[in-house]
């Protein structure tokens, strides 16, 4: 398709996206945007270096490959380098959206009637303790394409459509965000969840009415799937991501393959060829994606890897390059990554806590050696039951130990697809899973 030059590598990441934005706030249109890009950089190396360009016209990329031919020096050995024998080279299309199932042809008339109908059915006016409502929608559907000097050339897509509903609830000056929010691949997978948000704004609305402050200090915790899911990625998955070792001699002697690094019960996965929401069939090096076991019945065994981290580590390339968007470097990431479910049940491990916290949902967390995630609701355990809703500002423990503390590990596994990762600036759409998970000792305040 395009002329590379002689001695040098050279591929092509082609990307076009188009992008919906719309949501109302309290009865007024506060988003209304359908936009969309194209654009491509174009990268040429020379073994010590690599030149980069970018264009919004696609029909000047041969061009742009050209005039960085002229700045690079050639370099005949260039496909023994490591990093660039790592490279693919496959050739395939896995183009599958188009027709109906193409997001861009859902028109703006459905998706505002989708979310006046949710407000129609969700927002009660009568409940004075909700303060404010937001509803939305969105859809993204990008279609990429790679072509290298060693022959790939792949074309692929991937949609999402978004549903989200938000409510401030002020309960004696107190304010708690209540939030539901769908990520789906087509539209109809949005429609009839009126009885899930509903149920999820009551939830909230009890717990702001009678959430009680809770007693600093070191409990049993029993983590909902949801959170489960972000103590994963957070704590381990960005952990597994290969480029932090590349100048942490220290690091690459802790995190030894074969080294157990975890309860027996524990497994942790990344894969990109699922159909979630870090869904990667091939990665921006031209890489398929692959099932990668980060963990393996408490075992490290294995990590995410770009070209270079693989090629530094001398280990298998994942197919884990990823970029925010065609204006951005591939750079080592996540993709769909979870804790594989295990055979307890949910209910037998909040029964065998005497006196613990449940954690039924976090705003956030962080995490490499020492993790901390943000909760929004959870509630106290008594004598193997649920009790009170209590207020925690912040959930710590050491990753190394806490692995170590999962004591069970359930049968009732979500992959959630809600989650953006971010990382050196860029972010990216991820999956991230788990079932319920119960942990012996974590420090909440």
């Amino acid at each position: 398709m395009y002329r590379f030059p002689k001695d040098l590598f050279t591929d092509v990441r082609i990307e076009s996206q188009n992008t919906v934005q719309y949501y109302i706030r309290n009865g007024e249109v506060e988003g209304d945007s359908n936009v969309s890009v194209s654009g491509a950089m174009v990268r040429v190396y020379d073994g010590e270096m690599w030149y980069t360009s970018f264009t919004n016209n696609l029909d000047k990329i041969q061009e742009e490959i050209d005039n960085l031919a002229t700045i690079a020096s050639p370099n005949e050995k260039i496909y023994d380098d490591p990093v660039i024998q790592n490279f693919g080279a496959y050739k395939d299309d896995v183009t599958k959206y188009s027709g109906e199932n193409n997001v861009k042809n859902i028109s703006r008339d459905a998706y505002e009637k989708l979310v006046n109908n949710y407000i129609d059915k969700c927002v009660d006016a009568t409940i004075e303790e909700i303060k404010s409502y937001n509803f939305g929608f969105g859809s993204s559907y990008i279609k990429k394409e790679y072509y290298s000097s060693k022959g790939a050339e792949i074309k692929q897509d991937m949609q999402r459509v978004r549903l989200f509903a938000v409510y401030e609830i002020s309960v004696n000056g107190v304010t708690t965000s209540a939030f539901k929010g769908y990520v789906e691949d087509t539209y109809d997978k949005l429609l009839n969840k009126e009885s899930e948000i509903i149920a999820e704004r009551d939830r909230y609305l009890d717990f702001a009415k009678r959430a009680v402050d809770v007693e600093p200090g070191e409990y049993t915790c029993v983590l909902a799937p949801v959170v489960t899911a972000m103590f994963t990625h957070e704590s381990f998955g960005h952990k597994s991501e290969a480029d932090f070792m590349l100048n942490d001699k220290t690091l690459q002697d802790e995190w030894v393959m074969g080294k157990q690094v975890g309860n027996a019960k524990v497994s942790i996965c990344d894969r990109g060829d699922l159909p979630n929401n870090g869904y990667l069939p091939y990665d921006d090096e031209g890489n398929k994606a692959s099932v990668t076991w980060l963990i393996r019945d408490g075992v490290l065994s294995g990590r995410l890897h770009d070209s270079k981290s693989a090629a530094v580590l001398k280990e298998k390339v994942t197919g884990n390059a990823r970029a925010e968007g065609v204006y951005h470097t591939p750079m080592v990431r996540m993709t769909n990554t979870y804790m594989e479910k295990g055979t307890d049940k949910a209910e037998n491990m909040i029964a065998g806590v005497k006196d613990g916290i449940y954690v039924y949902a976090v705003d956030y967390g962080t995490g490499m050696s020492t993790f901390t995630m943000q909760p929004n609701l959870c509630y106290r355990i008594r004598d193997g039951k649920l009790c009170e809703p209590v207020r925690v500002h912040v959930v710590t423990g050491s990753v190394f130990e806490t692995l170590f503390d999962i004591d069970a590990v359930g049968d009732d596994f979500v992959l959630f697809n809600t989650f953006t990762c971010g990382k050196n600036g860029q972010s990216a759409p991820v999956s991230a899973g788990g079932p319920t998970i119960r942990v012996k000792k974590l420090n909440v305040n």
